[in-house]
């Protein structure tokens, strides 16, 4: 997660998000995913999905993902690690 004030956290099966939206959003994952969200102090959260099923990881990461995709001018949003993301110039750039 990049964003200022963007929180993950795990507990058992249930992932909670904060992502900058009026709420926080509850997800119930399958009994098959295990799920870990790192904190660390002055760093972005970290959230580790395993399983032995690589096909259910890639879609559950995928609709964690669509909550809020990374956009291109400031890269916040939820991104995979070691992901390149393409950025663009602001209108600053333009001039």
């Amino acid at each position: 997660l990049v964003g200022v004030g963007f929180r993950a956290d795990a507990k058992g099966q249930n992932l909670t998000l904060s992502l900058g939206y009026s709420h926080d959003i509850q997800i119930e994952l399958p009994p098959e995913i295990k799920v870990e969200a790192v904190t660390e102090r002055r760093a972005n959260p970290i959230i580790t999905l395993t399983s032995v099923d690589k096909q259910l990881i890639g879609h559950v990461a995928s609709k964690i993902r669509s909550l809020r995709p990374p956009e291109p001018y400031k890269g916040k949003g939820i991104k995979f690690v070691g992901e390149q993301l393409r950025r663009k110039a602001g209108k600053a750039a333009s001039v």
